[in-house]
C-alpha cells in the first residue's frame, strides 16, 4: 500500500500505531501508539519499548529506591513523556538513560527550585550525555523525542530542592 491521504478525521475504536519499515530487510518497528491510556511504571528499573511506551504518558511512582528507566534505541518520531505521579516529594531519584553514550540527549529542562527562588535551565552537553538524573523530585514533566537513530531531544520541567543533572553513563 502506498501513501494514503485523508481529508477528514481518522477514527479508530482502539489505537493508532505509527511504524517504520527497514528498506533493506522489510522489518517493521512500532514507533508510537496513540490513543491508549497512561502506563504506570513499576517502582523498579524498567526497560522501555516503543510498542508499549512511546506515545503514551508514563507515570513515574514515588520510588522506594532510585529507579532507572532505560529508553530503547532512538527512532525518529518516538515520544516518551514522563510525569511524576507521586503524592508527595520523593526521597529518591528517577534516572532516564539511553541505551548508551552513543545515543545522547540534545536540549535541556527547566529547574524550578522548591526551597529557594531559583529558576534555571539545565542542559545536556549535546555530544555524549546519555543520562538525566531527576533528583528528589516534587514534580516533573519531561518529554523525550527520537530525532533520528542516534539522538534524543529532551525538554520539560523539574521541580525539586536539587537540580537535575545530565551525565554520561
Amino acid at each position: 500500500m502506498g501513501t494514503t491521504t485523508f481529508s477528514g478525521a481518522i477514527r479508530s475504536e482502539s489505537t493508532v500505531k505509527t511504524i517504520s519499515k527497514n528498506a533493506t530487510s522489510g522489518t517493521i518497528t512500532e514507533v508510537v501508539t496513540l490513543g491508549d491510556g497512561p502506563v504506570s511504571l513499576a517502582d523498579s528499573n524498567v526497560t522501555l519499548t516503543n510498542a508499549t511506551h512511546s506515545g503514551r504518558v508514563l507515570l513515574v511512582p514515588d520510588g522506594g529506591q532510585d529507579n532507572t528507566y532505560t529508553l530503547p534505541a532512538p527512532i525518529a518520531g518516538s515520544v516518551f513523556k514522563f510525569v511524576y505521579a507521586g503524592g508527595a516529594a520523593d526521597a529518591t531519584d528517577a534516572l532516564i538513560v539511553t541505551p548508551g553514550n552513543t545515543n545522547f540527549y540534545i536540549g535541556g529542562v527547566t529547574f524550578l527550585d522548591t526551597d529557594g527562588t531559583e529558576v534555571s535551565s539545565v542542559f545536556s552537553d549535546g555530544n555524549s550525555n546519555s543520562s538525566i538524573q531527576l533528583n528528589v523530585p516534587a514534580g516533573f514533566e519531561v518529554t523525550i523525542i527520537g530525532l533520528n537513530t542516534t539522538n534524543y531531544q529532551i525538554f520539560g520541567n523539574v521541580t525539586s530542592t536539587t537540580a537535575p543533572a545530565f551525565a554520561d553513563q
